[in-house]
This record gives C-alpha cells, sequence and structure tokens, in this order.
C-alpha cells in the first residue's frame, strides 16, 4: 500500500515520460539526453536517469525527480506540480487528505475556476437559445461537431452577471472570479462578466488545463458595434506571450513530424486539426515571442509559417521572425491565396491547404520575394531600397556558409561586387532590445573547493568502476568528507546523501573513458587529497610554531618542530 499520492504518482509515471512531453530527448547509452531548457546551451548538457528517476543538468546543475522537473519547466510551486502530475497519472487528490490541503495554492483555486467556468460555456452552448444560435454559426463555418467538444467550444450568454453568479455559488469569490480574468470591476464596486454574448475558446497550457478564454463575437450587429474577439487579460495563470494555442494538442504530432506550422487565430487551429493536419498551433495574434520559441524549441526547431505577412515592412510579425532565425530556428512560408486564412482555405477545399504546404518557400526567399517586388533593381534608389531591407535579414542569418549564398544571390540580382554588399553588411548594427533578444544566460554556480571536487572525481570514478574500490584503502577512506564516505560505504542513506549518489552515478554512468584509464586517475586523485590535507597540517603546525616561538616555549617548539619534519618526509614519500 502507498503511503501518499506523492509516492503513487512516482509509482505511475515513468520520468521518461514526463520528461519527454516538454523535451526532444535522445537515447545516450542507459540514459537519454536534451539541450537544457533551463540555460541556453548547444551542446546537450542535461540527461534523464530511467533507472534513478532523476534528471540532471551538468551545465546549470538543475536536478531532481518529476516533480522538481514540473516545477521548474511550468514554473510554479510544488503544490501545482503535485496537481499536473496527479492528473497526468491519473490520481485522485481527495480534497480533505492532508497532502491537498498542504499544497492548497492560489494557483490551483484559478484552475478550479478557470474549469468551471469552461463547464458553463460548454453548456450554454447545448443549452440556451442565443447558445444554439452560435453553434449554428459554429457549424456554418465548417466546424464539425467533433471538434466542438474536442476544443470545448462554448457560449457566454449575454447577460451581466451570468457566470459571476454561478462561481459565487461554487463558493469562489468574486475577486477569485476577477483574478482569473472573467469579470470586471466597476467604479461602484460590483463585479460584472468580462465575457458577454460570445463565443468563447477556452485555451489551454501544455497539459490541456483550461488558463483563459478567447471570446469572439458572432452576430451580425454585434460586430459593427463591438471589438470582433475579447480575450482574457494577463493572470497568474494566462499571459498570451507565453502560450501558442493549441500546443497541448499538437505537441506529440509536431515532434513526429518534425515540424509545426504556426497559424494566426483559433479557427485555424481548429480546422487544421479537423483537416488531419495535427502539428499545428497558433500565435493567437501576437508576434512570436523568446517565451513561445523556447517551449516550441522542446519539439522541433523547424517552422511553417502560415500566417498574412508583410515583412516587407518593420512590423511586429517580422520582429518575432527575427528572433526565432536569430534563435536557430529553420522558418519556411506556405503562400496562402491573397486574402484567404488557413480556416477559409481548409473549409473550401482541404487539399488546396496541404498543396501549399508541400510548396514552402524558405523565410530569406520570401524576403528577397517581398524585397523586389514592386522596386526596381536597375536604378540607384531600388538598390538602396531593396539592401535597406535584405542586409539586416542577412546579418541576422547565424550559419556563415547560408548567409554567403544569399549574399552572393543579392549582388547578383542587384548587379554590384559581393565585395559592396559586404561593406554595406559590415554597417548594420542590430539592436538586441528592438528584437527581444535574451543574452546568454549568466549561470551562478555555487563554487566549490578543488578538495570537493577531486572527492566527488574520485567517487565518480569508483562508481563507474566498482572494483576500482579494491585500491583505495580503509584508512583513505576515513579521511574524506563524511558524505563521501557514506555514499562509498552505506546502503541506508539519508536524502541529502541519496541525491548526491544519484547525481555522481549519473555523471558516472556517461563519462566516456575505458577501465585501463580508471586506475591512474584514482591515484592522481587520491595523492592531490592526501597532499591537500598534508599541506593543511602543515600550515597549522607552521602557524603553532610561530606562536611557540613568540611565547618562548623551547619545550614546545621542539615538539611542534618534530611533528612539522615527520609531516613534511610523508609529503614526499606521498
Amino acid at each position: 500500500m502507498l503511503n501518499s499520492p506523492i509516492e503513487e504518482i512516482k509509482n505511475r509515471l515513468d520520468i521518461l515520460e514526463v520528461v519527454g512531453s516538454y523535451l526532444k530527448l535522445q537515447k545516450t547509452g542507459a540514459n537519454w539526453r536534451a539541450c537544457c531548457p533551463f540555460h541556453s546551451e548547444k551542446k546537450p548538457s542535461f540527461f534523464v536517469s530511467p533507472a534513478r528517476q532523476i534528471w540532471h543538468c551538468f551545465g546549470c546543475q538543475k536536478g531532481g525527480d518529476i516533480f522538481g522537473f514540473v516545477k521548474e519547466i511550468e514554473g510554479v510551486e510544488f503544490g501545482d506540480a503535485l496537481r499536473i502530475l496527479a492528473q497526468k497519472a491519473g490520481v485522485e487528490l481527495k480534497k480533505q487528505t492532508p497532502e491537498y490541503q498542504k499544497f492548497k495554492t492560489e494557483r490551483q483555486r484559478l484552475y478550479e475556476i478557470c474549469e468551471l467556468a469552461a463547464r458553463f460555456f460548454e453548456k450554454q452552448l447545448e443549452a440556451s437559445v442565443s447558445g444554439k444560435e452560435a453553434k449554428e454559426y459554429l457549424l456554418s463555418r465548417g466546424i464539425s461537431q467533433e471538434s466542438i467538444k474536442k476544443w470545448r467550444l462554448g457560449y457566454s450568454p449575454d447577460t451581466w452577471g451570468g457566470l459571476s453568479e454561478y462561481l459565487t455559488s461554487q463558493d469562489y469569490k468574486k475577486e477569485e472570479t476577477q483574478k482569473a480574468g472573467l469579470s470586471i470591476e466597476n467604479e461602484q464596486g460590483s463585479f460584472y462578466d468580462r465575457f458577454r454574448g460570445r463565443i468563447i475558446f477556452p485555451i489551454f497550457d501544455l497539459n490541456s488545463q483550461v488558463v483563459g478564454f478567447g471570446g469572439r463575437v458572432f452576430k451580425q450587429k454585434d460586430k459593427e458595434e463591438v471589438a470582433k474577439y475579447v480575450n482574457t487579460p494577463i493572470t497568474i495563470l494566462y499571459d498570451k506571450s507565453r502560450i501558442l494555442y493549441g500546443l497541448d494538442k499538437a505537441k506529440l504530432e509536431i515532434r513526429k513530424k518534425g515540424n509545426c506550422v504556426l497559424v494566426e487565430g483559433y479557427t485555424d487551429v481548429i480546422m487544421s486539426h479537423q483537416a488531419g493536419f495535427q502539428n499545428v498551433a497558433a500565435t493567437s495574434g501576437t508576434a512570436l515571442t523568446s517565451f513561445q520559441l523556447k517551449i516550441l524549441k522542446r519539439y522541433t526547431e523547424n517552422l511553417i509559417l502560415g500566417f498574412d505577412m508583410d515583412l516587407a515592412g518593420e512590423n511586429a510579425t517580422r520582429r518575432g521572425v527575427d528572433l526565432a532565425q536569430i534563435q536557430g530556428f529553420n522558418i519556411k512560408v506556405v503562400r496562402l491565396p491573397e486574402g484567404k486564412d488557413a480556416a477559409e482555405l481548409i473549409a473550401k477545399n482541404p487539399k488546396e491547404f496541404e498543396e501549399a504546404l508541400q510548396n514552402l518557400k524558405s523565410i530569406t526567399e520570401f524576403y528577397f520575394e517581398a524585397a523586389f517586388s514592386g522596386r526596381n533593381p536597375e536604378t540607384p534608389e531600388g538598390k538602396k531600397e531593396i539592401s535597406k531591407i535584405l542586409l539586416p535579414v542577412l546579418k541576422k542569418i547565424p550559419n556563415q556558409i547560408e548567409r554567403s549564398f544569399w549574399v552572393q544571390k543579392l549582388a547578383r540580382e542587384l548587379k554590384v561586387r559581393e565585395a559592396d554588399v559586404l561593406i554595406e553588411l559590415e554597417k548594420v548594427k542590430l539592436e538586441e532590445d528592438v528584437f527581444g533578444l535574451e543574452l546568454e544566460e549568466i549561470i551562478n554556480l555555487p563554487m566549490k573547493s578543488r578538495r570537493e571536487l577531486l572527492e566527488e572525481r574520485l567517487a565518480i570514478l569508483i562508481l563507474k568502476y566498482p572494483s576500482a574500490k579494491d585500491l583505495i584503502s580503509q584508512e583513505q577512506i576515513k579521511r574524506l568528507a563524511p558524505i563521501i564516505q557514506t555514499v562509498l560505504t552505506d546502503s541506508n542513506l539519508s536524502e541529502e546523501a541519496q541525491n548526491l549518489f544519484n547525481y555522481l552515478s549519473l555523471k558516472a554512468e556517461i563519462e566516456e573513458m575505458e577501465e585501463k584509464e580508471i586506475i591512474p586517475e584514482i591515484q592522481f586523485c587520491l595523492k592531490e587529497i592526501l597532499d591537500m590535507e598534508t599541506r593543511g597540517n602543515l600550515g597549522r603546525l607552521s602557524k603553532e610554531i610561530r606562536q611557540a616561538e613568540g611565547e618562548r616555549n623551547q619545550e614546545k617548539i621542539a615538539e611542534l618542530s618534530g611533528q612539522f619534519n615527520q609531516l613534511a618526509k610523508t609529503l614526499n614519500n606521498q
């Protein structure tokens, strides 16, 4: 019998399944690895050990179990990680259990409110008169009944307090509904519903939990009088710059196909999935942000942009694309018929969208077309305008060979010397703040002493080849730090010692060295550790001798000098 939901969750979930739902892992021996999602790196230093059910990054030194990983990747407290993993494991957290009460958080209350609101809107779509009209509108747009259910589409009644009253009847405070972004407080201190008379699109996080909503008008009179869309504002749970609509349902197919198609709106995503294009997500009307790109990079480095882009202009879309390009994404563009979005194209003819996805252009190719369109490359003015658009584009290409190819192409098409293009390219300065670039993260690791590093290295070598432990005497082991002694000799480990053991064992497993290399390195580590200890003792004796000399205590000077000379001889013999 398992003692707690925590143990039951750990028993049901494999760490590979949990971490693998966020990151693209590669097998390496008995373990798996990936580029760390918690700091910038090009060579993978993030490892997952299925045998120990732990993960560790040897770059930023973060590590732990499934709970620690979810806390870090989701940016949540333990209580939220517990709830997320309980949902994955199918473990019920009974509301009266000590674990539930201990880890109940404000975030969790807001998750509950959002879930209840989603159910309320779903019911209104099916049961109310206006809801049925909204449903007919969705069906007329080509969205199927199955998709309505899958994406949990709903309707918000055209009343001032329908949802708020329902939520307060479920023991949630009006202030909490406001914190969830579902109600607004007026000047008199009363609350009213944010979403009224709109089709509702719930917005999900990567674990398919409702975190926000988008509300769209559908009646002709409303379209003329109010904003077409109303969205949840930034809350504890929801920030549109950090979420991609539909990614929770698309992430596995993105990994499988090796690319992600980005579209603009909710219906574009729904219609794409309905037509069998399961690797589609949406930016929901925002430019790509560094947060969204960081999430996408867990699944793929290949992006296909399927929304309208006037990339020749200095606009938000272009800045988002620039950021993706600098971060090393391979970007292609799907050319849709002018004036059509993905949803309209699929509703009319899914085959046409499929063909468009098979005839992609690279992003740089697209820039070239946009820059040359409507400009005369024969005139000095035209050459200048075109180069003004394209030189910053070329500057952001990280791969030098690829950049060289496009420089040659630009020189050829402008009929100028390549050297002149390179001179102008050198003048281009990229303003990092304009493009929202994140500087390489600086990792502040706790400093370890040379002795600590040597003792850890010694333990790693012994854990890799246990037979090498015979090379070390019991006397030598006793001279190591107590926690290292415990790791090497005890089977009943404290939590601190167990964590160190897991870290050192994983390090040992990924170490690439042959057994014949072990003996000289163990001998070197031992000699260095013992030498350091001896030098430390010699320093202490030297200080005591000086003190005795100051006191003119000849007997003590003679005794300490004898100890010093004896110890100095052992240093030479070690």
